[in-house]
């Protein structure tokens, strides 16, 4: 059941300017050395109310995806076995720094890898998790049905991500920023629908995160 407004917000869903691998890259390794410290504090709160959902589970493996510099690694309880993949080497070098360094022997292993063609077989996972990645990849919808492909049956899907306001100020910035996408890194007018069709839209729990609803927390079950 979803906790957002069922409007869309007026103009086309579809970010303006598409990322590319390249464009993603390039971005990521522009914002490896100051992402914990500009990203970190704003994001904090959806994070580790992600990372909570997972924790709940029972034990097993978890993928996940869009890892970074590695932030909710330390968050992950220890009876769970963590796999994170990242497009970013630059990233995934400070998220190894950080294992290595903080002694998570529950991290199993942080790969390069892209999320729309993960290398992992069918079902090797029992839940799957990417906070502030659906706005970065090329095509979010190939990202997710990836991760339904590599997620066990009723496995879950969880997604911490910005999306586009409906109306207002925020949706007027959002809006003004998007033509710089590429240099970001990410699209700030990003869609729920860019990601869902209106069927899981309809299946999702979605919960607005802190700090005022900046964020929202979608949980899906991999039927």
């Amino acid at each position: 059941m979803s906790t957002l407004s069922e409007r869309s917000p007026s103009g086309p869903a579809s970010p303006l300017r598409p990322l590319d691998a390249e464009a993603v890259r390039a971005a990521y390794a522009r914002w490896a050395k100051v992402y914990d410290a500009a990203f970190g504090l704003v994001s904090a709160p959806a994070r580790r109310r992600a990372v909570f959902a997972i924790n709940a589970l029972p034990d097993g493996r978890v993928l996940e995806v869009g890892v970074g510099t590695g932030l909710s690694l330390p968050l992950y309880r220890r009876g769970l076995r963590v796999t994170g993949i990242d497009l970013s080497p630059e990233m995934l070098a400070r998220a190894r720094a950080k294992v290595a360094r903080e002694g998570l022997e529950h991290v199993e292993a942080l790969l390069e890898m892209d999320a729309e063609a993960m290398a992992f077989a069918d079902h090797s996972f029992d839940s799957a998790v990417a906070m502030f990645v659906a706005s970065v990849v090329p095509n979010p919808r190939r990202m997710l049905a990836e991760m339904r492909r590599v997620v066990r049956r009723g496995g879950t899907l969880l997604f911490v991500n910005h999306f586009v306001a409906d109306r207002g100020f925020r949706l007027a910035v959002e809006r003004a920023a998007a033509p710089f996408s590429r240099a970001l890194g990410w699209h700030p007018d990003f869609a729920l629908d860019s990601l869902l069709t209106p069927a899981e839209r309809g299946e999702a729990e979605i919960t607005p995160c802190p700090p005022g609803g900046l964020f929202s927390l979608v949980r899906l079950r991999n039927a």
